[in-house]
């Protein structure tokens, strides 16, 4: 008797382990916080495929992941539609960096709109719940500080920053269209700057820039006065906080919410805490301000705070310490 008591505890306990580990397809997923995604998710318990077309993703983000029997890696554009059968989405395709959207801004364009009717088709299709990593970049040059999510934001449509900023809000539509016309469950987070290891050393995003800049001993280039403000939430952080709103909110709660840190720092004061941790001599530069370059960028997080019981934990000073070691280990194996 005790022998199958045994046996339908294991039972149960496969029986439950089974239940909650679920395949989860990520795009983007060679990408920077893609491959932080996975990666937990694998630590999870589930089965995950990446999807990425290495446009900006790179295959050593994941190159830990596959020998893991529940990791899988398809190289594919969400612009071209596919069929997987999977049981959760996180959508992640899209350029991020400004130099990278920029570069081909149809492109761009083209991943955030096709990319994310192609996931929600998908989505429909096998009934999956579908998250959309949209952007704070949907708010503009705001006119409300910090950024609530009932901000509609002050976005230029024809500018250089476009092909971005509307794509991502196009995407958003999209998702709540889905939503009420087909009744999908979504998920829309708008994540503020987020940085950490496995960052495109020249992806030209700000922390990026002054990390290797300042370690090269190279002057460290701020585009205009430097006072505009940023906030930025290290990457596990942000991760932590997707997976709370795909897995631990109920159906009902669709957001769009923001993911991000609440602290603010001037650009100069990032690149003095750049210079102090790599112990640089390098010297700031000033160059021109960018067409539609946002003022102040901060997330008000009492949403997130509210109802995914998501607040980050890892400040600047320790999330760049990490980051700084990461891209340190990069110079020197090149």
């Amino acid at each position: 008797m005790k022998r199958y008591g045994m046996m339908f505890v294991l039972f149960c306990c496969l029986y439950i382990s089974a239940s909650y580990a679920k395949r989860v397809l990520v795009t983007g997923g060679a990408g920077f916080l893609g491959s932080h995604l996975c990666r937990k998710l694998l630590d999870n318990g589930h089965t995950v495929v990446a999807l990425d077309n290495l446009y900006t993703g790179r295959t050593q983000n994941i190159q830990a992941l596959m020998n893991n029997e529940r990791f899988s890696f398809l190289e594919h554009d969400v612009i071209d539609p596919i069929d997987i059968e999977v049981d959760y989405i996180f959508n992640l395709a899209c350029p991020a960096s400004p130099p990278h959207y920029q570069k081909d801004p149809v492109f761009t364009t083209k991943t955030c709109v096709l990319g994310a009717m192609n996931m929600l088709e998908l989505a429909k299709k096998y009934k999956a719940p579908i998250l959309q990593a949209s952007t704070s970049e949907v708010y503009g040059d705001p006119e409300v500080h910090p950024q609530v999510e009932s901000y509609r934001g002050m976005v230029n449509p024809i500018g250089i920053r476009a092909c971005y900023d509307e794509g991502k809000r196009c995407a958003e539509s999209l998702f709540f269209d889905y939503h009420r016309q087909h009744g999908v469950t979504i998920k829309v987070v708008r994540i503020f700057n987020t940085y950490g290891p496995h960052m495109d050393p020249n992806d030209g995003r700000v922390i990026s820039n002054f990390i290797m800049q300042a370690l090269k001993g190279e002057p460290i280039t701020i585009y205009g006065s430097g006072r505009q403000t940023r906030s930025f939430c290290y990457v596990d952080d942000l991760v932590d906080g997707l997976l709370a709103m795909m897995f631990d909110s109920p159906d009902s709660f669709t957001g769009p919410v923001n993911l991000g840190n609440p602290g603010e720092y001037t650009l100069l004061q990032l690149a003095d805490i750049v210079v102090a941790q790599t112990k640089s001599t390098s010297k700031i530069i000033h160059l021109k301000l960018p067409q539609d370059d946002p003022r102040m960028r901060r997330p008000d997080i009492s949403l997130a705070q509210q109802e995914l019981q998501w607040t980050p934990n890892v400040d600047l000073v320790d999330g760049l310490k990490k980051t700084v070691a990461y891209f340190q280990d990069i110079l020197v194996s090149h």
